[in-house]
């Protein structure tokens, strides 16, 4: 009697291709694995893409609650993460980055103790070099024009008015570009 050795398949990417036996939590565990390959995840995103999946949610729970524990799903890691490579790459304000934290489901407790760890001289510094970054790209244009066009810029990153406007003065005085003339008329 010859006996073929058996050689595990890839298992598929969705649970409909498994079939009807199909084990719900492997699949599930294998969906969640895939999707914090690369990069961390909420919480809330997982269960997000498990429910889309058709992952019942008793399943889910469970596996979102066992990966808590062993550390592959922490929301405050998450979340402090997300804050600093968002607002040192980016140059997004505190605003901004709630803003993202909250379309993520981080909870606002956890979204506010990750964003307490921004500077407030750090989101100036920040502003500071957007506003000079695209200064450069604005010699062409009136005063009032680039006035408007730096402070649209900083709210768009969640920048409070006044410090965008300060922000914007600042600079462009710095750069010589008259910003006086031009906040007058704003």
């Amino acid at each position: 009697m010859r006996s073929e050795p058996l050689t595990p398949a890839a298992p598929p990417e969705d649970q409909a291709a498994l079939g009807p036996g199909a084990d719900l939590e492997a699949v599930a565990r294998k969906i969640l694995l895939d999707q914090l390959t690369g990069q961390a995840r909420s919480r809330s995103e997982l269960a997000t893409k498990l429910a889309k999946k058709g992952v019942p949610d008793d399943v889910a729970e469970r596996l979102l609650t066992r990966f808590e524990e062993v550390g592959l799903v922490d929301d405050q890691a998450f979340a402090r993460s997300w804050v600093q490579s968002r607002q040192a790459g980016r140059g997004l304000a505190r605003r901004a980055l709630a803003h993202e934290l909250r379309r993520k489901g981080v909870d606002d407790e956890v979204a506010r103790l990750a964003l307490q760890e921004v500077d407030t001289d750090q989101e100036v510094e920040s502003a500071r070099a957007l506003v000079r970054r695209k200064a450069r790209t604005l010699h062409r244009v009136d005063h009032r024009t680039a006035v408007r066009r730096l402070s649209a810029m900083l709210a768009r990153k969640g920048y409070p008015s006044g410090l965008a406007v300060s922000v914007v003065r600042e600079e462009l005085e710095a750069l010589g570009e008259g910003a006086d003339e031009a906040l007058e008329d704003c």
